[in-house]
């Protein structure tokens, strides 16, 4: 039987380093998991995990072109319990969603599968095995309060999960995080059916500030970054807005397809390699080969690029003033440019456009407001003064509903292995 008491002795420097003030709730939630295992699986020796969620914090739809990202790892994620076994299945039961049962015997994609946990976490194996590593079954359950739909990467940080338990029960802990996390790809683009970026994975497997250039995909370059918000006198907070990103698949594929559309006019396979200055000389014929929105798209990110890069000299020298304006003109320019706050397809649904405009109104020109995430749906992000902190809640909460804003900590690890 899992003992929390001993677990707590064990661990205590790390659960400090990971929850600060709330280390009593999340133990307590430790200890229920550790229950619920032993209610599936019986009970032995068991391995703790957490793999956090991810705020994006500027590089808004970037990575998929080889951009540059900054994003930071948070106090909401991921528990596991895990048990190595040999069944030759993994079964992973997450709290309110069905036991996700896979052979690992057969790993081949399964259309019937897309969409799905059973989906990620054979297309985990699978890209562990492409790379020479090992796998292995186990039993496990999980428990999570990244919420989904909430632009901090669910999906991500359950990916990331999976393969932290492999890499630590048959790997010796030894792949990387980078190496983690272009498997988790992997598995969301091959198998899942998502075709996402990298930065999620990477933001959620690292810890703190991370600096993310994907220059090189098959090796890109990270970077932590020390910066206290909460110390230049600013609570980071994500706000829910009542939609979801269930349908707007689409709309998120049609960005970084729309973006290599345009790089492909200039015989490139990203914009990364595509200069500002070529798309302002030229966009009498990319409004022809491409579409005036995927020329728009095409500016962001060639800004944006840039904004990240300012960002994080910002943040380095720790100007809490000059970082709080470039996150302000990433907000202006995927709104305008980048046209992610809402999906054409549903005009009248436009809850991160309505909370982008409302949060800017309780803040009064003070801190700085932007999408969150893939956009169209689900959450923005907002910087707000300590000071203006239960007057925003409660603002915001009259419109969106009780509970829709989330106070986050950035942690100084992704994701680990207790004990």
């Amino acid at each position: 039987m899992f003992d929390i008491n001993k677990f707590k002795e064990e661990n205590g420097a790390l659960l400090d380093s990971l929850y600060a003030s709330d280390v009593k709730a999340k133990t307590a939630r430790i200890a229920r998991a550790a229950q619920s295992f032993e209610e599936l699986y019986g009970g032995g020796d068991v391995t703790v995990f957490s793999v956090s969620g991810r705020s994006e914090i500027c590089g808004n739809h970037t990575d998929h072109n080889r951009g540059e990202v900054l994003a930071a790892s948070i106090d909401l994620d991921v528990i596991a319990i895990a048990k190595k076994t040999d069944s030759g299945v993994i079964r992973i039961k997450s709290e309110g969603f069905d036991e996700c049962v896979v052979d690992i015997g057969s790993l081949e994609p399964t259309e019937s599968d897309k969409g799905s946990g059973t989906a990620i976490i054979r297309g985990v194996c699978d890209g562990f095995l492409r790379r020479g590593h090992k796998i292995c079954a186990f039993d496990c359950y999980t428990t999570s309060d990244v919420r989904g739909g909430s632009g901090l990467s669910s999906s991500a940080a359950f990916e990331d999960t999976v393969g932290t338990i492999l890499n630590y029960f048959v790997n010796d802990g030894k792949i990387g995080v980078v190496e983690l996390s272009q498997i988790s790809q992997y598995a969301e683009n091959a198998h899942f059916g998502k075709p996402c970026g990298l930065m999620d994975q990477i933001a959620c497997a690292s810890g703190g500030f991370v600096h993310i250039d994907f220059k090189d995909l098959a090796s890109p370059a990270c970077k932590k970054i020390d910066f206290d918000i909460e110390k230049s006198g600013y609570a980071l907070c994500i706000v829910w807005t009542g939609g979801n990103h269930a349908d707007l698949t689409d709309d998120y594929a049609s960005v970084p397809a729309e973006m290599k559309k345009v790089a492909s006019f200039f015989g490139k396979d990203a914009l990364r390699d595509v200069s500002r200055k070529e798309l302002l000389e030229n966009i009498p014929a990319l409004r022809t080969f491409a579409g005036d929105r995927a020329i728009l798209r095409a500016l962001h990110f060639s800004a944006e690029n840039e904004r990240v890069e300012k960002m994080r000299v910002f943040l380095e020298k720790g100007d809490a003033d000059g970082f709080l304006s470039v996150v302000r003109e990433s907000g202006r320019s995927s709104a305008e440019l980048l046209q992610n706050y809402f999906s054409t397809k549903a005009p009248e649904e436009q809850g991160v456009t309505l909370a982008y405009a409302v949060a800017n109104e309780i803040l009064g020109g003070e801190g700085a407001v932007r999408v969150h995430g893939g956009g169209f749906a689900g959450t923005i992000q907002a910087f707000v003064p300590k000071t203006k902190l239960d007057v925003f809640i409660e603002e915001m909460e009259k419109s969106f509903g009780k509970g829709c804003v989330t106070a986050l900590r950035v942690r100084p690890f992704g994701a680990v292995k207790f004990n």
